[in-house]
């Protein structure tokens, strides 16, 4: 299964526009530059967070996110289109005892040249693939934000991709586990590009595997999961106070491609249609899921046929019905310093009685890039 996902990454050559909401100001990217060449910088990025859940309901828990993250990196840009990069991931939950609740050593070689950029090690992954929701739960950024593996980036102007490969879960012989590998892209094309408008055909995928030959498990068969989506976005680019109003709109499916099924469903699809405005006082946008026997592989819970919340493990609808409302605000506080808060609620079209809840968030960026010195030759 593991070259079939290689080769399918390696044959797609088709980033995506922001299906929902604006997270550029989340994001870090560190990329090669003509004018750095033999300077050694420390890169660093400092990630603070408040989400919280006030949910009810049989799909989503709800809970409390708070704490801070930090990746100091050292950056040698060793060529015009090569860095090597070294650091640490550190995440700190405030109310946690036990000191950090999770540290991880951040290494990797990025090539860059014109439109092409080539990842080894840590990847710009995360929400930085840009999936939607369904597919990919921004949440992730907190609790799972590291990825290890290799990635593709081509951005033109009437065209992007992000294919990627991750490692999960390596084994060695005799291991009582099983590797698990996930993988995809994102692509986007444009297809018309002027005067303010923008129409394109965005593109997703997600593959999970869960198998391997060298473990002690061997009465667990394998897993194979398929996500996929495929829509239009539509966008006007306005004036000032009002900036831009666009429509983002997919179909999603899933499929169970495992030659022993085990889950409540084989197969499903999902439609997830979003319209909004951005203006200068910020981001207001409506979110519908319309879900039949969907099951995600790293998507947000709620939008799920079957739960994986923690009292309500295996409970199934076919049918989800979701109506969200977002507001976004957005500034630059300082330079380098980033405010970005937002209040989500949703109705559960389905189930009247529990029908409106609500999720909000408050985050703090800070990234900057010190030079240290430079290496003579």
């Amino acid at each position: 299964m593991k070259k079939y996902i290689l080769l399918l990454l390696v044959l797609v050559s088709i980033n995506s526009v922001n299906a929902q909401l604006n997270n550029n100001y989340l994001y870090n990217r560190i990329r090669p530059t003509d004018s750095l060449t033999n300077e050694v910088h420390l890169n660093f990025y400092n990630f603070n967070y408040v989400r919280n859940y006030e949910y009810s309901n049989n799909f989503h828990d709800g809970y409390t996110l708070y704490g801070t993250q930090f990746e100091p990196q050292l950056v040698y840009y060793a060529h015009p289109n090569l860095a090597i990069t070294a650091g640490a991931y550190l995440r700190k939950d405030f109310g946690n005892e036990r000191g950090l609740y999770d540290a991880k050593p951040l290494f990797n070689v990025k090539y860059s040249k014109n439109d092409l950029t080539l990842v080894f090690g840590s990847l710009e992954g995360n929400i930085q693939h840009n999936y939607i929701e369904p597919l990919y739960n921004f949440e992730r950024k907190i609790t799972t934000p590291i990825e290890y593996g290799t990635q593709l980036l081509i951005d033109r102007e009437k065209f992007s991709l992000d294919a990627w490969i991750a490692w999960q879960k390596m084994i060695y012989a005799g291991d009582a586990a099983k590797e698990e590998i996930v993988g995809g892209f994102t692509s986007d094309i444009a297809l018309i590009k002027k005067e303010g408008w923008k129409l394109t055909i965005p593109a997703q995928m997600l593959v999970y595997h869960q198998g391997g030959q060298i473990d002690a498990l061997r009465e667990v068969s394998l897993s194979t999961l398929f996500n996929g989506a495929i829509g239009f976005t539509l966008s006007k680019n306005v004036g000032y106070n009002v900036k831009q109003i666009y429509t983002n709109n997919y179909v999603a499916a899933y499929k169970d491609f495992s030659p022993t099924k085990i889950r409540a469903y084989q197969g499903g699809f999902g439609l997830w249609l979003n319209a909004g405005i951005d203006t200068r006082w910020g981001n207001l946008a409506a979110s519908y899921w319309k879900g039949n026997q969907f099951i995600t592989i790293k998507g947000m819970p709620l939008y799920q046929s079957v739960s994986e919340k923690l009292n309500s493990v295996g409970y199934i609808e076919n049918k989800r019905n979701i109506l969200m409302l977002r507001y976004q605000y957005q500034k630059e506080l300082l330079p380098n310093l980033y405010l970005d808060v937002r209040f989500e609620p949703h109705f559960d079209l389905n189930n009247a009685e529990k029908n409106l809840q609500f999720n909000h968030s408050f985050f703090l960026t800070y990234k900057e890039s010190f030079k240290l010195f430079k290496v003579k030759k």
